[in-house]
């Protein structure tokens, strides 16, 4: 039985959901993918443990004091998400990649990679910012292309970044 929480981090409110023993879920006000109330579960508060721990560990990400992600995640999805997400979450921090170089490695099409890339439920955790368009552009993001250039900046090595 699922359980979530609303939660305010430093990139906005994220609403956290949790299975008993995993992560399932991480959403934004605006999420184009919206977990259905089945999904989400009883509201709890922050305080629940497990979620205090995705909590805590996304607010070390977001403060760049943590480069990976130590949490249980279960991913519920078909054959052809889950592998999408697996090539998600080998994109190492500060790297990006694209679609079809995604789509060229599981040798699917480009569109049907970002289909999935877009139903990631837990987004941060299996690094989907990570993935921009074939000319580098920034391009859709579940929570606006605001949060995924700050994600994107934020992993930035430091010699790479302006001061």
């Amino acid at each position: 039985m699922n359980k979530h929480a609303v939660v305010s981090t430093r990139i906005g409110e994220l609403t956290v959901v949790v299975a008993e023993d995993a992560l399932v879920g991480i959403y934004f006000p605006h999420h184009w993918v919206k977990p259905s109330a089945e999904t989400l579960g009883e509201r709890v508060e922050s305080t629940d443990p497990l979620i205090a721990v995705v909590v805590e560990q996304l607010e070390a990400y977001f403060s760049g004091s943590r480069v990976s992600f130590d949490l249980p995640v279960r991913l519920e999805g078909d054959e052809f998400q889950r592998r999408v997400w697996a090539a998600l979450a080998e994109i190492p921090y500060g790297e990006t990649t694209t679609y079809g170089e995604i789509g060229a490695r599981l040798g699917e099409p480009a569109q049907a990679v970002g289909k999935a890339v877009g139903q990631n439920p837990v987004s941060m955790v299996v690094p989907c910012h990570r993935v921009i368009g074939k000319d580098g552009s920034l391009t859709g993001y579940a929570g606006g292309l605001k949060r995924k250039q700050f994600l994107l900046d934020l992993e930035e090595p430091v010699g790479a970044r302006l001061f």
